[in-house]
């Protein structure tokens, strides 16, 4: 067995046999600065109770070089993830001494030198076990503990972590940090941060309640860190929850800092909670970049309740924490800051996500059945976090807001710094709304798949709701028609869908939207006539959620085979521009080019990719001077012009300062422009070297890697493949770069020879490599070829392989083959 990969049973077992109640943690990250050192020295001091004479603590790192039991030296049974403890007694202290390993890969401490300053910067990420790549510890959310941090750094660092600090100048440019012990928490939310980061202090107060607020960012980035409004929002959610929960912020201060090369959007530790850099823009950002930072705020914001003041037992109640800040992200976001469509943004995008999720092979209840740490790390997935928070949506429009909301402080109140599962939801629920949710769980959160919702007549003139994967819908259905030049909501009915097939009176209407309002979860298509008013008005539909919902309508539909590919291309062309959302507008372009990609006949593709192109162009001339929309557009004319080089002169004639008025080129979409360039041939090293010369920066490093691996030689394309299986020392955001860069524009030709090696190559990738930079190499590699033969037999002759690497990649599988059933439903219509 795999020791890294702990199982559920082996750590119910060992929480049931020991209860931790201290534990501290000494880390010198004194020498960090240093390149040529590749670890830190960690001592981890725990205090615990036990019913067993052995268990074992978890630890992954360079070395243990001495453990300590209860004041006795112990042989040191290390196998390079678990520390074997024997002879234990009723109560116990143990000591380990040990050396960590600086982390490339996002996963434990991860360290990143800063061109822009050669500045050093060091944080920490966790979820859903790498604590133990710095700590000796209990890595399970059930054995909770409050943990003391002292860490020594270089002096002038800033000094992070769960609580707040004490200093001590040790001279020689040292200083000692010691936190406050926290309430107790699990090993994954604990967290430590370490750099010459910026700093920007607010406060938070309200009655008798007080919060320390602190922003942090690396001092290269601090012009874009946008302190003012990321305070404000983090005032309005603290004022949104503490209404809310009527449980105060239990954590005391409230840090948040924006680190580099992040694996994830965010982490909610307790008191220092981390956000990717991708939040902070360079240059110009649209209103839809800053609502989704606002909605991740919010959302970490929820887990300091749900997740973190109560906790799920193991992974399987995973949804106890995302669903409900997934679903608390986009409330908060809309009743308590300025970001009042972000339900609009939630049903086209994430709910999308969901869809896509729920109609894998893999796909899995919102309660899963997770039977280890790897189903766990990639079960933080669509149905964890859209599916979950679009039926607890249902829910609140099945028992209302202030059931729901007075269930959950009931919750709180009764299981507080404790674990849970999901019963300890429902009875507090049960017990305020006065209905059995038994039924209601039963069909929305221990089965999968989501159900589709049509129209249908018989030959009588009745009409029908007909549902695939029948499941209890409370829905609305809106009838809009035209009034001055507008699509508007003329009606709308409310009802219980109940079994496959129920019977409804309408009135007629242009225009039929299924789950009007989006209350439910389900898949509503559109009838033929409605699908021809949106052909011609949808734009003109006055209701930004109605058109998300005719937008994720036809998306879905495409994406089913059901509606082909050019025609939703052409409502795409048509309606985009006018798109007044650029939540929506950005969704909508980002399928626009999947379909492109994806679904449309190879015959028909460089066509409908030239067509795209130009609407593109044409767009971006004629949108508003200084708009969301401009720069959007803009975004998309290089997204475009990788796969097509039709106006590959205009596009360097932006880079040459030819922009349209209002349009601001940052570096960031510079990059996007010039690699677009570079993989259809019309720019070279000399170019990519002097773009580079002017963003020396990090972002700037790695998208020169990135326009590097993009150009289209084959050669080229063998060594980022090259570098990317084999050299160790990429960083997780460089793997990524030589990945996009080796699949830049889309062009097979160069590729398709690696096809037979990918295969050969991701068994040892994933026993030899961390999960994360495994799950990178398997997902970013994947032959997207025209047939199912090599996956197929992969699948066949590695039956044996790890049921993580193989959920991946019978994924990928199902992508392929939707992508060839699209393709193949358009040859036919083309035929027909």
């Amino acid at each position: 067995m795999d020791t890294a990969n702990l199982t559920r049973e082996e750590t119910a077992a060992r929480s049931a046999a020991v209860t931790v109640h201290r534990i501290r943690v000494e880390l010198d990250l004194t020498g960090a600065p240093e390149r040529a050192r590749t670890g830190f020295p960690t001592v981890t001091t725990l205090e615990f109770d036990a019913s067993t004479e052995a268990t074992w603590l978890d630890f992954i790192g360079e070395a243990v070089t001495r453990v300590v039991l209860n004041g006795v030296e112990q042989e040191v049974v290390y196998d390079g993830a678990r520390i074997s403890l024997v002879g234990l007694g009723p109560s116990n202290v143990v000591r380990v001494e040990a050396v960590g390993a600086y982390s490339r890969s996002g996963e434990g401490l991860h360290r990143f030198h800063d061109p822009a300053d050669d500045q050093t910067y060091l944080y920490t990420q966790y979820e859903p076990a790498d604590s133990r790549r710095v700590m000796a510890c209990f890595e399970q959310p059930d054995m909770k503990a409050s943990y003391t941090f002292v860490v020594d750094a270089p002096s002038g660092w800033e000094v992070l972590s769960n609580q707040s600090p004490t200093h001590t100048d040790l001279g020689v440019g040292v200083q000692r940090v010691e936190f406050a012990p926290t309430l107790p928490i699990s090993s994954y939310i604990t967290s430590v941060a370490a750099g010459p980061y910026t700093r920007v202090d607010g406060e938070w107060k309200r009655g008798e309640e007080q919060v320390a607020l602190g922003v942090f960012a690396r001092r290269s980035l601090a012009p874009y860190l946008e302190s003012e409004e990321i305070l404000e929002v983090t005032r309005q959610g603290l004022d949104f929850f503490a209404d809310a929960f009527a449980y105060p912020y239990p954590w005391g201060k409230y840090d948040q800092i924006f680190v580099p090369e992040y694996n994830l959007g965010a982490m909610e530790n307790p008191g220092l909670v981390t956000f990717t850099e991708a939040y902070l823009s360079r240059g110009a950002a649209t209103e839809a970049q800053r609502a989704a930072r606002a909605n991740t705020i919010l959302h970490e914001m929820a887990h300091m309740w749900f997740g973190d003041l109560v906790t799920m037992t193991w992974w399987d109640d995973l949804w106890l924490k995302e669903s409900f800040a997934d679903y608390m992200g986009a409330h908060a976001s809309a009743v308590a800051t300025r970001f009042h469509d972000a339900w609009v943004k939630f049903a086209a995008s994430r709910k999308a996500w969901a869809y896509q999720q729920d109609q894998l092979p893999t796909t899995h209840p919102i309660v899963a059945d997770i039977t280890d740490l790897e189903a766990a790390k990639l079960n933080f997935d669509g149905i964890t976090y859209a599916k979950g928070a679009a039926v607890l949506k249902q829910l609140v429009a099945f028992v209302g807001d202030e059931a729901f909301f007075e269930g959950a402080r009931r919750y709180f109140a009764a299981n507080a710094f404790g674990n849970t599962t999901l019963d300890d939801f429902l009875v507090q629920l049960s017990a305020v709304s006065g209905r059995d949710m038994s039924d209601w769980s039963a069909s929305w959160l221990q089965t999968s798949g989501v159900s589709t919702i049509r129209l249908e007549s018989d030959d009588d003139e009745r009409r029908f709701l007909v549902q695939t994967d029948p499941r209890p819908h409370r829905l609305r259905i809106g009838l809009y028609g035209r009034e001055d030049g507008r699509i508007v909501r003329k009606d709308q009915q409310e009802l219980d869908l109940l079994g496959e097939r129920t019977e409804v009176e309408l009135d007629d209407a242009d225009l039929v939207l299924l789950n009007d309002d989006d209350l439910t979860y389900a898949k509503a298509r559109l009838d033929e006539a409605s699908l021809r008013t949106v052909e011609e008005s949808l734009s003109s539909i006055e209701d930004p959620l109605a058109r998300a919902l005719v937008w994720s309508s036809l998306w879905n539909a495409t994406r089913d085979g059901e509606l082909s590919a050019t025609r939703y291309l052409a409502i795409v062309r048509t309606h985009a521009p006018a798109e007044s959302n650029s939540g929506l507008l950005s969704g909508v372009l980002a399928n626009a080019v999947h379909t492109i990609r994806h679904f449309v006949a190879p015959a028909r593709r460089d066509d409908e990719q030239r067509t795209w192109t130009d609407s593109v162009w044409n767009a971006l001339q004629a949108a508003d001077v200084g708009s969301d929309a401009q720069l959007s557009w803009a975004r998309a004319l290089a997204t475009a012009s990788a796969f097509d080089d039709v106006h590959s002169e205009r596009v360097r004639a932006l880079l040459d300062g030819d922009v349209p008025e209002g349009l601001v080129v940052d570096p960031d979409l510079r990059w996007q422009l010039l690699t677009a360039l570079v993989a259809t041939g019309h720019a070279d090293l000399a170019d990519i070297a002097a773009e580079e010369e002017r963003d020396d920066t990090g972002s700037g490093r790695t998208a020169a890697r990135r326009a590097r691996a993009s150009r289209p030689e084959t050669a080229v394309r063998r060594g980022a493949w090259e570098s990317a299986w084999n050299d160790e020392s990429l960083s997780n955001d460089h793997l990524d770069a030589e990945i996009d860069g080796f699949r830049a524009g889309g062009r097979r030709d160069l590729i398709a020879s690696f096809d037979e090696e990918y295969f050969r190559r991701i068994g040892a990738a994933w026993s030899g490599r961390s999960i994360e930079i495994a799950r990178r190499l398997v997902l970013g590699f994947f032959p997207a070829g025209d047939t199912l033969g090599p996956v197929d037999a992969w699948l066949s002759d590695n039956e044996a392989a790890p049921a993580a690497l193989r959920r991946l990649v019978v994924e990928q599988r199902d992508h392929l083959q939707r992508d060839l059933r699209v393709r193949a439903a358009q040859d036919a219509s083309a035929e027909g």
